[in-house]
This record gives structure tokens, sequence and C-alpha cells, in this order.
């Protein structure tokens, strides 16, 4: 997963900003091209790394550009990562991972004093109990979901594949 050795504060793959797409269908492509990246709940996180911000002393205007998405609950700025000359990169945790979702983005390859961002997920500062308690709230949304949506839980009932429709399979690559 890390292309660094994988300790805390080196670059990991997910935070290569990725090249656009250019193999999408004509009915997909939007305004303005885009990388086309899956995310899993286990990569979205609270944590956003912001690279390519310039090092003229911006945190206090980083910091209010990003409270506009969601409530900040701590903020630092990353010494030992990685950066290109000039920039630096700060990491930045919302009270909640919606607001990270909206603040990434909104936020991501925006033009902020002359250089552009770079907004990526950092699930590898969550703890192991904040981790927890992310796929739990998942867990309850798509329960939650899908009790609206009509559909009710099953439970798992073992079959043979003989009982399939009734109907007894035979084996015709013996």
């Amino acid at each position: 997963m890390a292309s660094s050795g994988g300790e805390l504060g080196s670059l990991f793959d997910h935070h290569v900003q990725r090249a656009v797409c250019d193999t999408r269908a004509k009915y997909r492509e939007g305004r303005r091209p885009r990388a086309v990246k899956v995310y899993t709940i286990n990569l979205e996180s609270q944590y956003l790394l912001i690279q390519g911000v310039p090092a003229v002393g911006v945190m206090k205007e980083l910091v209010e550009r990003f409270a506009l998405y969601g409530a900040i609950e701590q903020y630092n700025a990353l010494d030992e990562y990685p950066a290109e000359d000039f920039t630096e990169v700060y990491l930045i945790k919302f009270m909640n991972l919606q607001s990270a979702r909206t603040a990434k983005r909104k936020m991501d390859e925006q033009s902020f004093f002359g250089g552009l961002l770079h907004v990526c997920y950092a699930p590898e500062f969550e703890t192991v109990e904040e981790t927890r308690k992310k796929l739990q709230m998942r867990k309850a949304y798509v329960v939650k979901t899908t009790e609206n949506k009509g559909f009710k839980p099953c439970e798992y009932i073992p079959f043979s594949r003989n009982d399939f429709f009734g109907v007894e399979f035979v084996n015709i690559f013996k």
C-alpha cells in the first residue's frame, strides 16, 4: 500500500494525484476532465491531507476556507511529509465524515494563493477506535437506507444445490 515504507508521514500510494481518465464513455464526461478513483468506506476518512499549499504562512486562511464545509476538530502542518519546493502539507481532521467528503470534493484542484491544492483522504492517521466507529456508522446507514426502501434483512438459509427450484442438478462434467 505504501510506496515509501509505510511509516506515518511517508508518501502513500493513495496520496499521489492520478492522471485524467481518457477512456471514459462520452456520456460520463463532465464539464472538466477528471481522474477516476473508487473509494471504499475504509479509504475515506475524517482526516484530509492538503498538499501544494504555498509556504507563505497561510495556515489561518486555509483553515478558514476548509471550515466552510464543516466543523474542524484539529489541524496542523506536517513538516516531515515530503513536499514540493516552496509548498507545505497540512493535515485537517473534521468532526464528521460527510464534511470531509464535501471539503475534498470542493477544494481538490482549487487555486489557493497562487498554487493548486491537492486534497486526499489520510486514513492512516485514524486510530483503531475511529475506524471501528466509522464502520459502525456506515453499517447503521446501510441498514436504515435499506429499511426505508422496503428491503428487509433476511437470515441466511443454507440450501443444497439439489434444493434449487426443486430440480436435481446432474453433473455433466464427470
